[in-house]
């Protein structure tokens, strides 16, 4: 998986799960030379009910805060760069207080969360970093004090509901396990479908990037069944709810969507092989929707009988 595409992801994952509990910008511009932080949070007391949801990313977010996610393990160089963006937004605290003649404690400026699945001893030992175990999870690891910031090793979090949401920003195993732990979480859970629609989208842009190595192949492998089942219970929910043209119109409309949802529309040459489409059933329809390319698909099915 290409950097952009998991940047992606994490970003829109994140600001969907963080909108729950307060205002979300990603990415946000800082001063000075061109930086972005990913994921900037403030949180909301109107909606601070709904911290227990997110879990242990909850916690993290009481306060105003910035989160760097990294698909890869995190280099020194990139958690210097983190870093400067949290000193530069205080620097912007600092003058807005200035300019209204207040008062700023320490308490009221943001913490930066840096999220990394792996993180080797010497870099944790080379910015002073230390876990408390006693008031938090393992595998978070604090900079000293007024450095306000923390390097959270996803792979060392325990398998816990808490960690849930955290985890699935991990990889390999660690985000197999945790995906696992999403999609039994109740159907009406919110949070899950939002998740889940991410998840999507990012499996289409996987399976269309040709730059994909073994650990994309086994996130394929595990996303691809899930929103097959997906696909089948929205056709069958849609058929048990009254849909006017009958069973061969949903199957259709599944066909359409589903196609919409991996080449980004219908052109002329996709919908003229939606007829031979449809005359498969849906366990022969969807590996073939999920796996085979747009040339693939209308060198099968476009072709004269």
């Amino acid at each position: 998986m290409t950097r952009f595409l998991y940047d992606q992801f994490a970003k829109q994952y994140l600001e969907e799960l963080l909108s729950i509990i307060g205002e979300v910008k990603a990415p946000r511009e800082v001063r000075g030379e061109a930086r972005q932080i990913d994921v900037w949070f403030s949180p909301q007391p109107q909606l601070q009910g709904n911290l227990k949801v997110l879990g242990l990313l909850g916690r993290f977010a009481t306060t105003t805060a910035l989160f760097e996610p990294y698909r890869n393990p995190v280099t020194p160089n990139e958690i210097c760069s983190c870093l400067l963006k949290l000193l530069e937004v205080r620097g912007e605290f600092q003058r807005e207080a200035n300019r209204n003649n207040s008062r700023i404690y320490e308490d009221d400026y943001p913490k930066l969360w840096i999220l990394t699945p792996t993180a080797s001893q010497p870099i944790l030992n080379g910015f002073g970093a230390s876990s408390d175990e006693e008031n938090w999870l393992r595998g978070i690891y604090f900079l000293p004090e007024y450095l306000r910031t923390a390097i959270v090793v996803i792979h060392q979090l325990p398998r816990i509901p808490e960690t849930m949401w955290l985890r699935i920003l991990g990889r390999g195993k660690v985000q197999s396990q945790a995906i696992d732990e999403l999609e039994a979480l109740p159907q009406d859970n919110p949070q899950r479908e939002n998740a889940l629609l991410l998840l999507s989208d990012l499996l289409s842009n996987i399976e269309v990037n040709p730059d994909i190595d073994s650990e994309d192949r086994e996130l394929i492998m595990r996303l691809s069944p899930l929103f097959s089942q997906r696909l089948e219970e929205a056709t069958q929910s849609g058929i048990q709810q009254g849909i006017q043209q009958g069973v061969q119109q949903g199957h259709r409309e599944v066909i359409e969507n589903l196609l919409v949802f991996r080449f980004g529309q219908l052109d002329r040459e996709l919908e003229v092989i939606i007829q031979r489409l449809q005359s498969l059933s849906l366990p022969e329809l969807m590996p073939l929707l999920l796996q085979l390319s747009r040339d693939e698909l209308l060198a099968r099915f476009g072709g004269e009988n």
